[in-house]
């Protein structure tokens, strides 16, 4: 008896459940941004402290990419994907405990075994996308899979703004005058916030992956790659030789940090630039922000039907890089509004220079994706840049000029992209 072909829902939901993965890492991604304003309060951090939140996140990339490149090799996409989900939900489940103690470095611990797990989820699903049609329009296909990306990302601030932001403003000095069971009081009020919006998506995440692991999915993303070698640790010693795929993996860097950066410090930089804004609101720049990146990416994939993708690049990255030298100079709500529009012209970088960067390598994207997801190490680096620049400058409308310089990287990555193509 053989068995009966798939069903049109049979082929489309894997597909689902692949492209809700960039959703769900949205959600993780900006959190951080929520957590960043809520820790500096809660623990009375500097600027570069509060920056440590994005640095522990992003190191988890960075130290995991390759591992799970490797475990790909062995186990096949799927597989990955289902490791990577438990270690988010072990991440997410880690905060209650770091809750009821209080620790911040807890907190950080707790975001490092997140970002472990989107590792896992970064290095198959993006190669994936890519693969799963023809090379001349990767780009394009990943920036429509991406679109999903900044929907998560909304939810993640709007979760964060409705259920962990108290609202509440409350200065060092406010804090250091309070009595100790006042201050006791309000410091676990406060920590106890993220306890229950993290059980609930360690929870949602674990059923995604019991979904996941119930579909049936094509040979792709089961099967190994042992017997051709794929992510065999010579593989990637001739990656590092192959300069397209380096650059891209440094433009990838930058890009990240840029990104992480801008949307990190946006609900600070909104309070200092323009006095007396509350929390809530500044997290609503935020949250615009992210809706202008979710239709940026979807304005870039249509306009690739048209355009060739580094071209457009080129033109988006010195854009972002204009708007970013007018937050450092000008402030105000001038100032908060070009950090706002620059997230629409960030959108199309991560998924353009990810797809330009694997071009041509076949077999070896695999090992690839996993170089250029360490490159999101960047989302450590530029926070905690920024934060050191705001510290000694004394204003962190100063440290714009950071991720400024990043885009003009990005920049000269399309560029010398172009002239090789």
């Amino acid at each position: 008896m053989t068995a009966s072909p798939p069903t049109n829902l049979g082929r489309l939901l894997p597909v689902i459940l692949i492209v809700a993965l960039f959703f769900l890492w949205g959600v993780a991604n900006n959190l951080n941004d929520v957590l960043i304003a809520h820790f500096k309060k809660l623990f009375t951090l500097s600027d570069l402290q509060a920056g440590l939140v994005q640095s522990a996140f992003y190191l988890g990339y960075f130290c995991l990419a390759i591992p799970a490149a490797l475990f790909m090799r062995a186990q096949g996409y799927r597989a990955a994907v289902l490791l990577g989900l438990v270690l988010y939900a072990v991440g997410a489940l880690l905060f209650w405990p770091a809750a009821g103690a209080q620790s911040y470095p807890f907190f950080l611990f707790a975001l490092f075994v997140i970002a472990s797990g989107l590792a896992f989820l970064e290095t198959s699903a993006n190669p994936l996308i890519a693969r799963l049609g023809a090379p001349e329009t990767a780009s394009q296909r990943l920036n429509l899979a991406q679109a999903f990306n900044p929907l998560g990302s909304i939810t993640g601030v709007a979760i964060g703004s409705s259920f962990i932001l108290s609202g509440v403003a409350i200065t060092p000095a406010q804090m250091a005058a309070m009595d100790p069971t006042a201050l006791a009081a309000f410091r676990a009020s406060e920590a106890a916030a993220v306890q229950v919006p993290y059980l609930v998506i360690a929870l949602a995440v674990l059923a995604w992956a019991v979904l996941i692991r119930l579909t049936r999915f094509p040979a792709i993303a089961t099967e190994s790659d042992v017997d051709e070698g794929v992510g065999a640790l010579a593989d990637f010693r001739s990656l590092l030789a192959t300069p397209r795929l380096m650059l891209g993996v440094l433009a990838q860097f930058f890009y990240v940090g840029a990104q992480v950066g801008v949307w990190s410090f946006l609900i600070r930089y909104a309070q200092v630039a323009v006095p007396g804004t509350g929390e809530h609101l500044a997290a609503g720049y935020l949250t615009a922000s992210l809706v202008l990146f979710m239709l940026g990416r979807f304005a870039g994939a249509a306009l690739m039907g048209r355009l060739a993708p580094l071209p457009l690049l080129i033109g988006f990255a010195g854009i972002a890089a204009l708007l970013c030298v007018v937050a450092a100079l000008v402030g105000g709500m001038a100032g908060i509004w070009a950090l706002v529009a620059s997230s629409f012209f960030m959108s199309i970088m991560y998924p353009t220079i990810f797809a330009e960067a694997v071009h041509g390598l076949g077999a070896r994207t695999k090992s690839a994706a996993a170089l250029l997801v360490m490159a999101i190490v960047g989302g450590a680096a530029m926070p905690a840049a920024m934060g050191f620049v705001s510290d000694r400058a004394g204003s962190i409308l100063v440290a714009m000029l950071v991720p400024a310089f990043c885009f003009i990287v990005v920049l000269l990555f399309g560029l010398r992209a172009r002239s090789r193509a």
